[in-house]
């Protein structure tokens, strides 16, 4: 009976142990398809200054198809004029149909909050919504492309233009 005891209770330890060790086996694979990035801006002119962190994070599937998340945060301010902070977060898709060739999804919701210095206009608080579509040249983790805002909102939008070209770093 101790002899079965003893079978018994040291079995359990070694399941116990065996599973342990496929599980930090599969958390390391895990890791090792995660790419991180992201972006930095920086823009000044005549009393305009504008500053972004955009750290990201996407899980690499296959040498297709990768998808992952991003924040967003941006400070601009232009001197006796307004100040504003943009921050959010977005979800992007990623496929490579060839090596060299990116297409890209990518969805971002912004909470953009505007403080204007005149009077004659009034201070914004909103969340701003926009869809990319891309298309880029990709050489080993650095993407060269170009991006549409398909619901691009003149009178909203934080950006420009809907068209953007960019540039994307993954390691």
């Amino acid at each position: 009976m101790k002899t079965l005891v003893f079978v018994f209770v040291f079995m359990n330890f070694s399941i116990v142990a065996f599973s342990q060790n496929q599980n930090s086996d599969r958390q390391t694979n895990f890791w090792e398809h995660v790419r991180f990035g992201g972006g930095i801006g920086l823009s000044f002119g005549d009393g305009f200054f504008s500053g972004t962190l955009a750290p990201s994070a996407i899980y690499q599937f296959n040498s297709e198809f990768a998808m992952g998340l991003g924040l967003n945060g941006t400070y601009n301010k232009q001197k006796n004029v307004f100040k504003s902070t943009i921050f959010g977060a977005s979800v992007i898709g990623l496929y490579n149909p060839i090596p060299e060739l990116q297409l890209s999804g990518e969805f971002e919701e912004l909470n953009v909050s505007r403080k204007f210095d005149n009077s004659a206009f009034e201070d914004q608080n909103y969340w701003y919504p926009a869809l990319f579509a891309g298309i880029g040249y990709r050489s080993n983790n650095i993407t060269l492309g170009i991006r549409y805002d398909v619901l691009y909102d003149r009178e909203k939008s934080i950006y420009a233009d809907p068209w953007m070209p960019f540039i994307r770093v993954f390691f």
